[in-house]
Order: C-alpha cells, then structure tokens, then sequence
C-alpha cells in the first residue's frame, strides 16, 4: 500500500512538472511538444475570441482579448512554430489581421463565411462557440480560404467601391425628393425623368409650404453634394485606369464594346490574380453568375443563379451585357438565341453576363484583344491546368 501511494505521488509530481513546463514554455497555453496547433479567431471591431485547437487532443484553450494584432501575436509567439493554420472569416474589420500576422510569419488564412459548414442543430452561438467552430474545421481542412488584396489592390479597388457608394447616394436622394412631391401632392416638373438642369431649377421654384420647402431643398443639396462625389470619383476612377499597373489591362478590356471605364476598372480590382482561376466554371462562382445544380442519381437540374459571388462584379457585367448585345452584332445573335430558348430577356442576359466574364477573363489572362469572330468558350482554361483543379478562391 505504501509503495502504491509512493508510486501515486511519484507521478502526480512528475505531470504538475510536466505541465508547468508547458506554461513556462507558452505563457499559460498548455500544448504537447511536436503536435499541430490550430488557431480560430472570431474577429469583432473591439475583441478577438481565439480557439486554440489540438490535432491530438482537440480544445487547448481559448480566450477574449482586445482588438489588437500585437496582442494577439505575443500571445501566439511561444508556440508559432508549432501552429499550422490561423484563421478567421472575412468581415467588416477588413484585412487587417491578415497583413498584420503575416508579416510577423503566421500561417494565416482569410475564410469564406458563405462557405464556412454549419453545424447542425446547433446549442446556440456566441464568439466563443464560433472561434471553437472555426479551429475545428481549420484541423479538419473543411475551410476554403479567399484571395486576400494586398495593400496597394485594396486601395485601387476602393475607387470604384466609392464610386458606386456615390451613384446610390444621388439615387436615394432622387428617390426621396420623387416621394415628397407624390407625398404632397405636387406635380412633377417637365424633364423630372431624366433629371435635366431645368426640371431641377423648376424644383427649385415651386411655391410650397415653408416645411415641404425646406425639406425639399435639403433633398436638392444632399443630390447635388452625391452628383459632385460621383464626378470626383470618377475622375480619381479614369486618373487610376492610366496609371502604369492598370493601363494596359484597361486598354484591352476596353476594346470590348459595351465595356466603359467602370466595368473595367471594378473588372479589373475586383477579380484579384484573374490567373488563378483554372475553368470559366470558377470564375462564374466567384462572380455569383454560376447556376444553382442538384444532382441526384442520373437526374441533374439546373436552376437560377447562385448569387454566392462578388456582387459589385456581377452587378457590372450585367449592365455591360446589355450594351455588348446593343453593339456587338456577335453578341446579338447569340443573345436572340438564348431569348428565344429561355423566353426571357432577363434570363438570357445574364447568361450573356455569364460569357462576358469569361471573355474579360481570358483577355487578363492571355493579353490578346478582343475578337468578334471567337466567342468564349465555356470549358476555356486560362491558366493552362487540369480542369478539376485549384479550389475556387473569393475575393471580398
């Protein structure tokens, strides 16, 4: 009995030593020698919820801590040699976290939450449950990374961003001062439609009531402020298409009728490394023009748009279909054909989008300019690979 309780002991001191060997090691994170850390970050504007995950033994730890990368760093310092993958979704917060641990040499990914698996029946959700969630399927590799901008793409691609911004602000101004006169029972000047100089200077002029008016001329202000911003941006968008990373890629894509400045500027900083998609199958996912398939059996059915993409890219492409099929008489052929098969112009220009996108693609790829007499071919590959190849990546 006594050399049973020696024993007992024996051991009881060798694991607390083992053990505070471990905190010693990784200030307070207890991790085995040679196993494979994961780390998941549930990322907000003023905390970070982090997951340390375990290939061998699962949850290590977790804590809360302020929203600082150096924090976050010093924390993961004693063991980085040991982490395999730190990863967190892309949000609001941008990709600070990324850049920043990256350049102290952490593995770091940037995921997409709309191809993060759900679990469920799920007990509820809160940051700590979804850092564990995100560690746990950062070790299980069930997580699909996004193509992260470098510095300089991300404040390229602000530009159009802003661009956009400002042709809906002047848009909901419009909307609001068409409300108030409906609201009021004011008739709509001459030329409203089409919001010429004179129909806005009759606005200016109708006798109205001292509340309507003032109401009236702060919308009048808030749209010519949003008209003044739209100028200056695209201004700052045409400044940027000549500078020396983007001009000749602009200049080719250009030479695609119906393709102005907009589309080929957001074209072109939205749809990050263009090589790195290896089929016209990825590329139409990533733009959110890919249709929706169920398989079952031998029965395959395909329905709309997935609309799981990069919005502002489709967005565009579509607006510049309608212009590609107006002035290309290539396009218009194919487009009648695809009306008549669908008996649907909606249906059949996004389908037009959907070749738009692969043709600016292979003029990115390949640096040859645009040819009426080939159209794009849906099975194209850019980069030369397999076609079942390389994961589809998103940009955010």
């Amino acid at each position: 009995m006594l050399l049973f309780s020696f024993t007992v002991k024996k051991e009881a001191t060798a694991v607390k030593k083992k053990v505070a060997d471990w905190h010693a090691r990784g200030k307070g994170l207890a991790v085995l020698k040679g196993e494979d850390l994961f780390v998941g970050v549930d990322v907000h504007k003023k905390t970070y919820s982090v997951s340390v995950w375990s290939a061998q033994r699962g949850l290590v730890t977790r804590w809360v801590q302020p929203a600082r990368v150096g924090v976050l760093a010093g924390r993961l310092e004693p063991i980085k040699s040991q982490v395999v993958r730190v990863v967190y979704e892309a949000g609001p917060t941008g990709f600070g976290l990324y850049h920043g641990l990256r350049a102290l040499g952490f593995p770091v990914d940037v995921v997409a939450p709309s191809k993060t698996p759900s679990v469920p029946a799920a007990l509820g959700k809160s940051d700590r449950r979804d850092a564990d969630t995100l560690a746990f399927l950062a070790w299980k590799g069930m997580l699909q990374a996004v193509a992260v901008p470098s510095l300089e793409e991300e404040a390229d691609r602000q530009v159009s961003r802003r661009h956009k911004q400002a042709v809906q602000d002047a848009k909901r101004a419009k909307h609001r001062i068409k409300s108030l006169l409906l609201q009021h029972g004011v008739a709509e000047p001459a030329g409203l439609e089409h919001w010429s100089r004179g129909a806005i200077e009759a606005l200016r002029q109708l006798p109205l009531r001292d509340g309507v008016r003032f109401t009236l001329d702060g919308l009048l202000s808030d749209l010519r402020h949003a008209q003044e911003q739209v100028d200056l941006a695209k201004a700052e968008l045409a400044k940027l298409a000549e500078s020396e990373r983007h001009a000749t890629a602009v200049r080719l894509l250009r030479k695609v009728p119906g393709v102005g400045l907009l589309t080929a500027m957001t074209y072109r900083t939205e749809v990050l490394r263009p090589e790195r998609f290896r089929t016209a199958e990825q590329l139409a996912s990533f733009c959110g023009l890919a249709p929706w398939v169920s398989r079952s059996g031998s029965t395959t059915r395909k329905g709309p748009i997935s609309k799981a993409g990069n919005a502002r890219v489709r967005t565009v492409l579509v607006e510049a279909a309608w212009q590609w099929v107006r002035r290309d008489p290539g396009a218009r052929r194919l487009y009648r054909h695809l009306v008549a098969n669908t008996a649907s112009r909606q249906k059949a220009v996004v389908a037009m989008a959907r070749r738009l996108a692969v043709l600016l693609w292979g003029i990115l790829v390949t640096g040859e300019a645009y040819c009426p007499e080939a159209p794009p071919q849906e099975t194209a590959v850019a980069a030369g690979g397999p076609e079942t190849q390389a994961p589809i990546l998103e940009a955010r």
